[in-house]
């Protein structure tokens, strides 16, 4: 328990030191949060959502949405005490729609943030959608777009498809939001790619990642000089190929190329850090990656700076509070349900981010 403690003060030590380094000068956190079925409590047409009903499998009332939404504003609230100041730029997954958006932003433990948010609704079929949270005077958004899940033009052989399945396919948009930070160009780009259950998306995953890639250089050769953030729930660990391969992630600063990407959490995975846990392993699946112009930067201007023991450029936000302290599941985030029943918990994923400093 000792040890504990004391790797808990280290991180939290490191992070504000972190902070501290840039004084006299400007940072900001952008990160990213699984919300885990940020459902509320009424039908969306046309959406398979009925288990998050008050009649349904989840027997899901206004006092479980109440405390989710608590929850979840209180583990936003806790990262900003812990650096001192809200995200500027926070995107979020498995949210429903707007409303639950709107009732999260106005939650009392946030409120004073006053986040703004994007959002498009989505064709997902069970109706979860991604969407972005920023501060306005941070943060002045000039473009947003939802981009939708195709087949059209992937180099990854969908043969074994027919017509009919690719057409009957469903999944979530992708969000592209591009605005000026302070002043600097950025393109944020959340994602919440194909799921694993069922052992599926082999080959969705990497054509999103492909689809996203694609969209992210056309916006950087469209404008010289920008910053790009990709962040997400990737259903896949900085290491898979949708990440290396198709989204051209590097896990050194040295090796980022003008049309690569840094991934800082490929190192993290290597070193034993995780940001959920699936069928009993550790993983890193809520990834967030940055184009060159965050990384080879000469100007002074806005550039990913390492916020964990002064080596990794990444972090996971893991507090006590949001993991499970007894029992089969000890040591992994404590999520809404568990084996079926309602346990109060946080989200199944723990939040990542990263510090941008000029």
């Amino acid at each position: 328990m000792k040890k504990r403690l004391l790797t808990v003060l280290f991180v939290v030590l490191a992070v504000t030191a972190a902070f501290a380094q840039g004084k006299g000068r400007t940072s900001r956190v952008i990160g990213f949060y699984n919300l885990e079925n940020l459902f509320d409590t009424y039908h969306d047409e046309g959406k398979n959502d009925y288990q998050y009903l008050p009649d349904g499998q989840n027997q899901w009332t206004e006092a479980k949405y109440t405390k989710k939404l608590h929850n979840m504003a209180s583990v936003i609230k806790a990262m900003k005490e812990d650096n001192g100041c809200w995200h500027a730029i926070l995107g979020v997954s498995e949210v429903e729609n707007r409303h639950v958006l709107d009732d999260l932003v106005n939650q009392p433990e946030i409120a004073e943030a006053n986040y703004q948010i994007v959002h498009y609704d989505s064709p997902d079929r069970r109706g979860v959608d991604v969407a972005l949270f920023y501060k306005p005077e941070l943060f002045k958004m000039l473009a947003s777009e939802a981009i939708p899940f195709t087949f059209d033009g992937s180099e990854i052989d969908f043969s074994a498809w027919t017509q009919e399945e690719k057409d009957n396919f469903r999944t979530r948009d992708v969000l592209m939001v591009r605005g000026l930070l302070d002043g600097e160009m950025f393109a944020i780009f959340v994602a919440h790619l194909p799921s694993r259950l069922g052992g599926k998306g082999a080959d969705l995953r990497p054509r999103g990642a492909e689809i996203i890639y694609k969209r992210a250089i056309e916006i950087q050769n469209e404008f010289p000089g920008i910053k790009i953030v990709v962040m997400g729930d990737m259903n896949d660990n900085p290491s898979d190929p949708s990440m290396v391969k198709f989204m051209h992630g590097m896990e050194k600063t040295d090796e980022v190329g003008p049309e690569d990407f840094f991934s800082p959490f490929l190192s993290m995975l290597k070193a034993g850090y995780s940001s959920l846990y699936y069928r009993g392993e550790t993983n890193i699946y809520d990834i967030i990656l940055v184009n060159s112009n965050l990384v080879n930067v000469k100007d002074g201007s806005y550039a990913i700076r390492p916020i964990v023991k002064n080596k990794f450029y990444g972090r996971i936000f893991r507090k006590p509070f949001m993991t499970q302290q007894k029992g089969q599941y000890k040591g992994t985030p404590f999520r809404t349900f568990s084996g079926g029943a309602f346990v109060g918990g946080y989200s199944d994923h723990y939040p990542t981010y990263i510090v941008v400093t000029k």
